[in-house]
Protein backbone atom coordinates (compact mmCIF):
# COMPACT_ATOMS: atom_id res chain seq x y z
CA UNK A 1 0.00 0.00 0.00
CA UNK A 2 1.34 3.42 -0.95
CA UNK A 3 1.39 5.98 1.87
CA UNK A 4 1.86 9.74 2.07
CA UNK A 5 2.38 10.23 5.78
CA UNK A 6 3.87 13.65 6.73
CA UNK A 7 7.58 13.74 7.57
CA UNK A 8 6.85 14.99 11.08
CA UNK A 9 4.78 11.87 11.78
CA UNK A 10 7.33 9.58 10.13
CA UNK A 11 9.98 11.04 12.44
CA UNK A 12 8.24 9.33 15.39
CA UNK A 13 8.52 5.66 16.34
CA UNK A 14 4.75 5.37 16.10
CA UNK A 15 4.67 6.88 12.62
CA UNK A 16 7.46 4.64 11.35
CA UNK A 17 5.80 1.51 12.70
CA UNK A 18 2.39 2.45 11.29
CA UNK A 19 3.93 3.23 7.91
CA UNK A 20 5.67 -0.16 7.80
CA UNK A 21 2.44 -2.00 8.66
CA UNK A 22 0.40 -0.04 6.11
CA UNK A 23 2.94 -0.72 3.36
CA UNK A 24 2.74 -4.47 4.05
CA UNK A 25 -0.97 -4.50 3.07
CA UNK A 26 -1.62 -5.54 -0.55
CA UNK A 27 -5.39 -4.71 -0.62
CA UNK A 28 -6.37 -8.35 -1.27
CA UNK A 29 -9.39 -8.30 1.05
CA UNK A 30 -8.97 -11.88 2.27
CA UNK A 31 -9.21 -10.48 5.79
CA UNK A 32 -12.87 -9.55 5.25
CA UNK A 33 -13.76 -13.22 4.81
CA UNK A 34 -12.96 -13.94 8.47
CA UNK A 35 -13.98 -10.60 10.01
CA UNK A 36 -17.07 -11.04 12.24
CA UNK A 37 -18.27 -7.44 11.93
CA UNK A 38 -17.92 -7.46 8.14
CA UNK A 39 -19.95 -10.68 7.97
CA UNK A 40 -22.74 -9.10 10.02
CA UNK A 41 -22.85 -5.66 8.37
CA UNK A 42 -21.36 -6.22 4.90
CA UNK A 43 -19.82 -2.74 5.06
CA UNK A 44 -16.27 -2.35 3.75
CA UNK A 45 -15.52 0.10 6.56
CA UNK A 46 -16.52 -2.55 9.10
CA UNK A 47 -13.86 -4.92 7.79
CA UNK A 48 -10.07 -4.84 8.31
CA UNK A 49 -9.26 -3.50 4.85
CA UNK A 50 -11.62 -0.57 5.27
CA UNK A 51 -10.35 0.18 8.74
CA UNK A 52 -6.78 0.11 7.47
CA UNK A 53 -7.72 2.80 4.94
CA UNK A 54 -9.34 4.84 7.72
CA UNK A 55 -6.18 4.65 9.85
CA UNK A 56 -4.10 5.55 6.82
CA UNK A 57 -6.29 8.63 6.36
CA UNK A 58 -5.89 9.60 10.01
CA UNK A 59 -2.11 9.49 9.76
CA UNK A 60 -1.88 11.23 6.39
CA UNK A 61 -4.28 14.05 7.21
CA UNK A 62 -3.37 14.39 10.88
CA UNK A 63 -7.05 14.92 11.61
CA UNK A 64 -9.32 12.55 13.52
CA UNK A 65 -12.92 12.21 12.38
CA UNK A 66 -16.17 10.70 13.56
CA UNK A 67 -16.27 8.10 10.77
CA UNK A 68 -12.95 6.61 11.83
CA UNK A 69 -14.06 6.61 15.48
CA UNK A 70 -17.32 4.80 14.65
CA UNK A 71 -15.76 2.01 12.63
CA UNK A 72 -12.72 1.49 14.85
CA UNK A 73 -15.02 1.33 17.88
CA UNK A 74 -16.95 -1.44 16.11
CA UNK A 75 -13.76 -3.48 15.67
CA UNK A 76 -13.57 -6.41 18.12
CA UNK A 77 -9.75 -6.61 17.85
CA UNK A 78 -10.28 -10.36 17.55
CA UNK A 79 -7.32 -10.49 15.11
CA UNK A 80 -8.88 -13.24 13.01
CA UNK A 81 -7.72 -11.13 10.07
CA UNK A 82 -4.11 -11.62 11.15
CA UNK A 83 -4.29 -15.41 10.95
CA UNK A 84 -5.92 -15.07 7.51
CA UNK A 85 -3.70 -12.40 5.96
CA UNK A 86 -1.19 -13.84 3.44
CA UNK A 87 1.04 -10.77 3.85
CA UNK A 88 1.29 -10.94 7.64
CA UNK A 89 -0.19 -7.48 8.23
CA UNK A 90 -0.06 -6.64 11.95
CA UNK A 91 -3.57 -5.28 12.06
CA UNK A 92 -3.95 -5.43 15.85
CA UNK A 93 -0.91 -3.22 16.35
CA UNK A 94 -2.11 -0.81 13.67
CA UNK A 95 -5.53 -0.61 15.35
CA UNK A 96 -3.80 0.33 18.62
CA UNK A 97 -2.05 3.20 16.83
CA UNK A 98 -5.27 4.35 15.18
CA UNK A 99 -7.14 4.36 18.47
CA UNK A 100 -4.30 6.18 20.18
CA UNK A 101 -4.45 8.95 17.55
CA UNK A 102 -8.23 9.17 17.92
CA UNK A 103 -8.01 9.33 21.70
CA UNK A 104 -5.43 12.12 21.53
CA UNK A 105 -7.48 14.24 19.13
CA UNK A 106 -11.09 13.21 19.84
CA UNK A 107 -11.15 11.76 23.37
CA UNK A 108 -14.14 9.53 24.10
CA UNK A 109 -16.53 11.14 26.57
CA UNK A 110 -19.05 8.33 27.02
CA UNK A 111 -19.88 7.79 30.68
CA UNK A 112 -19.96 3.99 30.39
CA UNK A 113 -16.52 3.89 28.76
CA UNK A 114 -15.08 6.17 31.46
CA UNK A 115 -16.61 4.03 34.22
CA UNK A 116 -15.23 0.83 32.69
CA UNK A 117 -11.74 2.30 32.41
CA UNK A 118 -11.89 3.60 35.96
CA UNK A 119 -13.43 0.63 37.76
CA UNK A 120 -12.71 -2.65 35.93
CA UNK A 121 -8.88 -2.46 36.12
CA UNK A 122 -9.13 -1.88 39.89
CA UNK A 123 -10.41 -4.98 41.74
CA UNK A 124 -10.43 -3.04 45.02
CA UNK A 125 -13.21 -0.91 43.53
CA UNK A 126 -14.82 -3.61 41.40
CA UNK A 127 -15.20 -6.23 44.14
CA UNK A 128 -17.26 -4.12 46.62
CA UNK A 129 -19.43 -2.74 43.81
CA UNK A 130 -20.18 -6.26 42.58
CA UNK A 131 -20.95 -7.35 46.15
CA UNK A 132 -23.39 -4.44 46.58
CA UNK A 133 -25.14 -5.27 43.30
CA UNK A 134 -25.52 -9.02 43.92
CA UNK A 135 -28.81 -8.79 45.90
CA UNK A 136 -30.37 -7.06 42.89
CA UNK A 137 -28.98 -9.31 40.17
CA UNK A 138 -32.38 -10.70 39.14
CA UNK A 139 -33.53 -7.17 38.29
CA UNK A 140 -30.66 -6.64 35.84
CA UNK A 141 -30.39 -7.64 32.16
CA UNK A 142 -29.33 -11.29 31.65
CA UNK A 143 -25.95 -10.25 30.19
CA UNK A 144 -25.03 -8.69 33.56
CA UNK A 145 -26.39 -11.40 35.87
CA UNK A 146 -23.54 -13.88 35.34
CA UNK A 147 -21.05 -11.23 36.45
CA UNK A 148 -22.87 -11.02 39.77
CA UNK A 149 -23.16 -14.73 40.57
CA UNK A 150 -21.52 -15.30 43.98
CA UNK A 151 -18.30 -17.29 43.52
CA UNK A 152 -17.66 -20.40 45.62
CA UNK A 153 -15.41 -20.02 48.65
CA UNK A 154 -11.76 -20.81 47.99
CA UNK A 155 -8.56 -20.73 49.95
CA UNK A 156 -5.96 -18.03 49.53
CA UNK A 157 -2.93 -18.64 47.33
CA UNK A 158 -0.85 -15.81 48.81
CA UNK A 159 2.44 -17.51 49.54
CA UNK A 160 5.87 -17.75 48.01
CA UNK A 161 6.66 -20.04 45.14
CA UNK A 162 8.08 -20.26 41.66
CA UNK A 163 4.90 -20.35 39.54
CA UNK A 164 3.08 -17.02 39.53
CA UNK A 165 -0.64 -17.22 38.72
CA UNK A 166 -2.03 -13.99 37.27
CA UNK A 167 -5.45 -13.31 38.79
CA UNK A 168 -6.84 -10.83 36.27
CA UNK A 169 -9.15 -7.96 37.20
CA UNK A 170 -12.60 -9.37 36.48
CA UNK A 171 -11.68 -13.03 36.92
CA UNK A 172 -10.45 -12.60 40.50
CA UNK A 173 -13.82 -11.04 41.40
CA UNK A 174 -16.25 -13.15 39.31
CA UNK A 175 -14.60 -16.59 38.91
CA UNK A 176 -11.74 -16.88 41.43
CA UNK A 177 -12.46 -20.61 41.59
CA UNK A 178 -10.65 -21.07 38.27
CA UNK A 179 -7.21 -20.24 39.67
CA UNK A 180 -8.01 -22.04 42.94
CA UNK A 181 -8.77 -25.22 40.97
CA UNK A 182 -5.66 -24.76 38.83
CA UNK A 183 -3.54 -24.40 41.96
CA UNK A 184 -4.74 -27.79 43.18
CA UNK A 185 -3.92 -29.34 39.81
CA UNK A 186 -0.40 -27.86 39.85
CA UNK A 187 0.31 -28.78 43.45
CA UNK A 188 -0.71 -32.38 42.73
CA UNK A 189 2.01 -32.33 40.06
CA UNK A 190 4.76 -30.98 42.36
CA UNK A 191 4.53 -27.35 41.28
CA UNK A 192 4.34 -24.38 43.68
CA UNK A 193 1.79 -21.82 42.46
CA UNK A 194 1.10 -18.50 44.15
CA UNK A 195 -0.50 -15.12 43.46
CA UNK A 196 0.84 -11.66 44.20
CA UNK A 197 -0.94 -8.79 45.94
CA UNK A 198 1.22 -6.45 43.85
CA UNK A 199 -0.45 -7.51 40.58
CA UNK A 200 -1.96 -4.62 38.61
CA UNK A 201 -4.32 -4.72 35.62
CA UNK A 202 -2.44 -6.09 32.61
CA UNK A 203 -3.19 -2.86 30.73
CA UNK A 204 -5.22 -4.46 27.97
CA UNK A 205 -8.40 -2.44 28.51
CA UNK A 206 -6.56 0.88 28.35
CA UNK A 207 -4.39 -0.24 25.43
CA UNK A 208 -7.38 -1.22 23.29
CA UNK A 209 -9.13 2.05 24.16
CA UNK A 210 -6.31 4.16 22.75
CA UNK A 211 -5.02 5.16 26.18
CA UNK A 212 -1.50 3.94 25.57
CA UNK A 213 0.17 6.07 28.25
CA UNK A 214 -2.10 4.63 30.96
CA UNK A 215 -1.55 1.11 29.61
CA UNK A 216 2.22 1.47 29.69
CA UNK A 217 2.10 2.78 33.25
CA UNK A 218 0.23 -0.34 34.40
CA UNK A 219 2.60 -2.57 32.45
CA UNK A 220 5.70 -0.97 33.94
CA UNK A 221 4.32 -1.42 37.43
CA UNK A 222 3.69 -5.11 36.79
CA UNK A 223 7.17 -5.62 35.35
CA UNK A 224 8.76 -3.79 38.29
CA UNK A 225 6.79 -5.60 40.98
CA UNK A 226 6.27 -9.07 39.53
CA UNK A 227 9.44 -9.78 37.57
CA UNK A 228 11.23 -11.45 40.48
CA UNK A 229 14.22 -13.65 39.74
CA UNK A 230 12.69 -16.58 41.67
CA UNK A 231 9.66 -16.79 39.36
CA UNK A 232 10.21 -19.34 36.63
CA UNK A 233 6.81 -19.16 34.94
CA UNK A 234 3.97 -16.64 34.85
CA UNK A 235 0.68 -18.39 34.09
CA UNK A 236 -2.44 -16.71 32.77
CA UNK A 237 -5.77 -18.53 32.77
CA UNK A 238 -7.55 -15.57 31.13
CA UNK A 239 -6.41 -15.50 27.53
CA UNK A 240 -7.38 -11.84 27.17
CA UNK A 241 -4.83 -10.97 29.85
CA UNK A 242 -2.31 -13.49 28.56
CA UNK A 243 -2.10 -12.05 25.06
CA UNK A 244 -1.38 -8.60 26.55
CA UNK A 245 1.18 -9.90 29.05
CA UNK A 246 3.05 -11.68 26.26
CA UNK A 247 3.14 -8.38 24.36
CA UNK A 248 4.87 -6.35 27.09
CA UNK A 249 8.20 -6.51 25.30
CA UNK A 250 6.78 -4.96 22.12
CA UNK A 251 4.72 -2.29 23.87
CA UNK A 252 7.37 -1.21 26.39
CA UNK A 253 10.45 -2.05 24.33
CA UNK A 254 12.92 -2.57 27.19
CA UNK A 255 14.90 -5.58 28.36
CA UNK A 256 13.05 -6.00 31.67
CA UNK A 257 9.68 -6.12 29.88
CA UNK A 258 11.02 -8.62 27.35
CA UNK A 259 12.36 -10.89 30.11
CA UNK A 260 9.02 -10.76 31.91
CA UNK A 261 7.03 -11.45 28.74
CA UNK A 262 9.28 -14.41 27.95
CA UNK A 263 8.14 -16.07 31.20
CA UNK A 264 4.42 -15.73 30.43
CA UNK A 265 2.59 -18.91 29.44
CA UNK A 266 -1.02 -19.66 28.75
CA UNK A 267 -2.15 -22.36 31.13
CA UNK A 268 -2.56 -24.80 28.20
CA UNK A 269 1.16 -24.53 27.47
CA UNK A 270 1.96 -25.58 31.04
CA UNK A 271 -0.59 -28.40 31.36
CA UNK A 272 0.07 -29.96 27.96
CA UNK A 273 2.75 -32.32 29.36
CA UNK A 274 0.56 -33.80 32.11
CA UNK A 275 -2.19 -36.42 32.21
CA UNK A 276 -5.61 -35.72 33.72
CA UNK A 277 -8.90 -37.41 34.52
CA UNK A 278 -12.40 -36.03 34.05
CA UNK A 279 -13.84 -33.74 36.72
CA UNK A 280 -17.63 -33.52 37.34
CA UNK A 281 -19.41 -30.20 36.76
CA UNK A 282 -21.99 -29.25 39.39
CA UNK A 283 -21.82 -32.82 40.65
CA UNK A 284 -22.68 -34.34 37.26
CA UNK A 285 -20.49 -36.41 34.99
CA UNK A 286 -19.61 -34.80 31.66
CA UNK A 287 -19.10 -36.73 28.44
CA UNK A 288 -19.36 -34.24 25.56
CA UNK A 289 -17.79 -30.79 25.40
CA UNK A 290 -18.18 -27.94 22.92
CA UNK A 291 -14.86 -26.09 22.90
CA UNK A 292 -14.90 -22.35 22.23
CA UNK A 293 -11.34 -21.07 21.69
CA UNK A 294 -11.22 -17.33 22.50
CA UNK A 295 -9.85 -15.05 19.81
CA UNK A 296 -7.08 -14.04 22.19
CA UNK A 297 -5.93 -17.67 22.28
CA UNK A 298 -6.27 -18.78 18.66
CA UNK A 299 -5.52 -15.49 16.87
CA UNK A 300 -3.68 -13.41 19.47
CA UNK A 301 -1.41 -16.09 20.96
CA UNK A 302 -1.63 -18.41 17.95
CA UNK A 303 -2.18 -21.43 20.22
CA UNK A 304 -4.39 -24.09 18.67
CA UNK A 305 -4.83 -27.77 19.41
CA UNK A 306 -3.37 -27.80 22.94
CA UNK A 307 -6.63 -27.58 24.88
CA UNK A 308 -8.29 -30.05 22.56
CA UNK A 309 -5.46 -32.54 23.14
CA UNK A 310 -5.66 -32.15 26.92
CA UNK A 311 -9.44 -32.56 27.06
CA UNK A 312 -9.56 -35.60 24.77
CA UNK A 313 -6.68 -37.10 26.72
CA UNK A 314 -8.76 -36.76 29.88
CA UNK A 315 -11.56 -38.75 28.20
CA UNK A 316 -13.93 -36.09 26.88
CA UNK A 317 -15.51 -36.19 23.44
CA UNK A 318 -15.35 -32.84 21.68
CA UNK A 319 -18.35 -32.10 19.49
CA UNK A 320 -17.98 -30.37 16.14
CA UNK A 321 -18.42 -26.57 16.26
CA UNK A 322 -18.85 -24.58 13.04
CA UNK A 323 -16.91 -21.36 12.46
CA UNK A 324 -14.70 -21.76 15.51
CA UNK A 325 -12.48 -18.99 14.19
CA UNK A 326 -15.21 -16.35 14.65
CA UNK A 327 -15.53 -14.12 17.71
CA UNK A 328 -18.39 -14.60 20.19
CA UNK A 329 -18.79 -10.82 20.57
CA UNK A 330 -17.42 -10.44 24.09
CA UNK A 331 -14.05 -8.80 23.33
CA UNK A 332 -13.45 -7.26 26.74
CA UNK A 333 -15.62 -4.17 27.17
CA UNK A 334 -17.01 -4.49 23.62
CA UNK A 335 -20.17 -6.32 24.71
CA UNK A 336 -21.10 -3.33 26.89
CA UNK A 337 -20.03 -0.58 24.50
CA UNK A 338 -21.40 -2.21 21.32
CA UNK A 339 -24.33 -4.29 22.63
CA UNK A 340 -26.15 -4.66 19.31
CA UNK A 341 -23.24 -6.16 17.40
CA UNK A 342 -22.15 -8.18 20.43
CA UNK A 343 -25.61 -9.73 20.81
CA UNK A 344 -25.78 -10.71 17.15
CA UNK A 345 -22.38 -12.39 17.31
CA UNK A 346 -23.29 -14.09 20.60
CA UNK A 347 -26.47 -15.60 19.15
CA UNK A 348 -24.57 -16.91 16.12
CA UNK A 349 -21.90 -18.42 18.36
CA UNK A 350 -24.49 -19.91 20.73
CA UNK A 351 -26.22 -21.71 17.85
CA UNK A 352 -22.92 -23.15 16.65
CA UNK A 353 -21.86 -24.29 20.13
CA UNK A 354 -25.16 -25.98 21.05
CA UNK A 355 -25.98 -27.56 17.69
CA UNK A 356 -24.83 -31.05 18.74
CA UNK A 357 -26.15 -30.91 22.31
CA UNK A 358 -22.96 -30.88 24.41
CA UNK A 359 -23.07 -31.47 28.17
CA UNK A 360 -20.98 -28.32 28.74
CA UNK A 361 -19.32 -25.51 26.82
CA UNK A 362 -15.69 -24.88 27.69
CA UNK A 363 -13.73 -21.74 27.01
CA UNK A 364 -10.56 -20.04 28.25
CA UNK A 365 -11.44 -16.43 28.96
CA UNK A 366 -13.65 -14.83 31.60
CA UNK A 367 -15.19 -12.46 29.04
CA UNK A 368 -16.33 -15.27 26.72
CA UNK A 369 -17.54 -17.33 29.68
CA UNK A 370 -19.82 -14.65 31.13
CA UNK A 371 -20.91 -13.39 27.71
CA UNK A 372 -22.13 -16.80 26.52
CA UNK A 373 -23.65 -17.96 29.81
CA UNK A 374 -27.08 -16.39 29.28
CA UNK A 375 -27.36 -17.50 25.64
CA UNK A 376 -27.02 -21.26 26.06
CA UNK A 377 -28.87 -23.83 28.12
CA UNK A 378 -25.83 -25.70 29.39
CA UNK A 379 -23.03 -24.75 31.82
CA UNK A 380 -20.22 -22.59 30.44
CA UNK A 381 -16.97 -23.30 32.29
CA UNK A 382 -13.29 -22.58 32.07
CA UNK A 383 -11.74 -25.68 30.57
CA UNK A 384 -9.31 -26.28 33.47
CA UNK A 385 -12.32 -26.94 35.70
CA UNK A 386 -12.98 -30.10 33.65
CA UNK A 387 -9.71 -31.65 34.84
CA UNK A 388 -8.61 -33.49 37.95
Amino acid sequence: MRTEIPEATLATDRGQRANAILRSCVHCGMCNATCPTYQVRGDELDGPRGRIYLIKGLLESGEANAVARTHLDRCLTCRACETTCPSGVRYGELAEIGREVLEEQRPSRGLLRLLLLGIVPNPRLLAPLVALARPFRRLLPPRLRRLLTPPPRHRSLLRRGRVLLMQGCVQRVVTPEVNAHLARLLEARDMAPFVSEAEQCCGGLALHSGRTTAARSLMRRNVGQLAADDVDVVISTATGCGVTLKDYGRVLGDDAAMRFAAKVRDVSEVLADFDFAKNPVDGREVETVAWHPPCTLQHGQRLTGLVEKILTGAGYRLVSVADRHLCCGSAGSYSLLQPGMASELKERKARALTRHGPDVIATANIGCQTHLADAVGVPVVHWVELLQ
